[in-house]
């Protein structure tokens, strides 16, 4: 897909965004409060980036290569240890934090916080319009932080290890069961009302209930991971969790599919917000958990919306197609206030996505799928934030044709592309 010389300078930003993105012991970076957990920390990207450490964006970006595994252990216990205890937390605000969540970032003084949308760990953080229960997928990315620990080291000996008097595995567990799901298909379900949660942090800003399809697929990564590190830990449970991912898999296509079969995305939710999700289909066909012949039909109709300029600007990927927008005022149903059509998370474009994009349609459409790869390239040589101030890819998202970028040097944007183009 890439050429040595192509994927050597997809290496090498990637590299440096990490670099920009680590924050040493004592430092403060963003006006932050100084690292003062005892080693280093990687925020979600250099510069004035989110100055804090964010769960999902280190989980997302660990099959980059470039964080360590001291780096990724001293995150799984900072996790840990800032996971909430037995007792439900309840806050002023109206929003609960159940046993055992796990918070949505970290602040670098080691303060938790639970929702999106606040850097605050007091009691005014949560509630509406970012879910009055913590995100569900941050809990999916502590297990999987673990299980790349189990990988890449080939020792289970942290999983038993106590903090607080719990083994991290115990912690796992009922991390895992924290957010709600349905128990007649295994996916993640959210409620319209008192008790709604974010299901995934990039998607934090949008209001969606019923099943939610996202946080279904970390779901069956998780249930699956977590056989995994149970197996290898000589612990008993594992049979538990495979049929929870083969029951997500199997009612992806019937919940999440377009009934009337005018196209191929899967659907966000079942309620609001059932409209198409580009990232999640993407997603979906990454993991290789749709039946050949949906399969079929949802490359087809992503290749359909690439070449019709539907889906992508630069080869960064809109959330949602722009032929599939609620309104002409928003793209989706219902979001935050004050985010407008085509920014932010309500229809500007991500290269977070743009690796399985690439995966997607790499089978089907292979030139489609190298012309996405040529465009992402030529962007990030182009916008390349080593080439001075002036200058700031990965960023976090943008507008149509790169007007309006926001946070650069975004490590998302690169760790998770590299860590799919190279297995091509």
């Amino acid at each position: 897909m890439l050429t040595s010389t192509e994927f050597q300078f997809l290496s090498d930003l990637t590299r440096a965004t990490v670099d920009a993105s680590r924050v040493s012991p004592d430092q403060s970076v963003a006006h932050s409060l100084p690292n003062t957990t005892g080693q280093t920390l990687i925020r979600p990207g250099g510069r004035n980036c989110y100055p804090a450490f964010w769960v999902r964006d280190f989980a997302m970006s660990l099959d980059s290569g470039f964080i360590t595994r001291d780096e990724t252990l001293h995150a799984l216990h900072l996790i840990a240890r800032t996971q909430n205890g037995p007792a439900p937390r309840r806050l002023k605000s109206g929003a609960l934090i159940p046993a055992w969540s796990i918070p949505d970032h970290i602040l670098f003084d080691g303060s938790p916080v639970f929702y999106p949308g606040t850097m605050s760990p007091a009691d005014d953080q949560g509630g509406e319009p970012f879910g009055t229960l913590p995100p569900a997928d941050d809990h999916y990315e502590f297990i999987h932080i673990a299980h790349w620990l189990l990988v890449s080291t080939r020792n289970s000996s942290f999983l038993l290890e106590k903090l607080n008097d719990v083994p991290i595995l115990d912690r796992l567990i009922k991390a895992f069961n924290v957010p709600t799901a349905d128990p007649s298909t295994g996916g993640m379900f959210s409620t319209p009302a008192s008790e709604r949660a974010v299901g995934f942090g990039f998607y934090d800003a949008i209001h969606l209930t019923g099943s939610v399809l996202f946080p279904s697929l970390l779901r069956h990564r998780a249930a699956l991971q977590l056989a995994d590190l149970l197996t290898a830990a000589n612990q008993p449970g594992a049979d538990k969790y495979q049929p929870i991912a083969a029951s997500i898999r199997s009612h992806l296509v019937p919940i999440f599919s377009d009934s009337d079969k005018k196209h191929g995305w899967l659907l966000a939710a079942t309620g609001i917000g059932r409209q198409p999700d580009v990232w999640g289909t993407l997603y979906a066909l990454h993991l290789d958990l749709l039946p050949d012949d949906f399969a079929t039909r949802a490359r087809a109709t992503i290749a359909d919306a690439v070449t019709r300029n539907t889906i992508t600007s630069d080869a960064a990927v809109r959330h949602i197609p722009t032929d599939h927008d609620f309104s002409r005022e928003s793209a989706w149903q219902k979001t935050a206030p004050g985010i407008p059509i085509n920014t932010y998370q309500n229809g500007a474009y991500w290269h977070t996505p743009t690796g399985w994009l690439i995966s997607a349609l790499a089978k089907s459409h292979p030139d489609l799928a190298q012309q996405i790869a040529q465009d992402y390239l030529t962007h990030l040589r182009r916008h390349d934030f080593r080439q001075g101030p002036q200058h700031g890819a990965p960023f976090e998202c943008f507008t149509q044709d790169v007007a309006a970028p926001q946070n650069p040097v975004y490590m998302t944007s690169v760790t998770l592309p590299l860590s799919v183009l190279r297995r091509k």
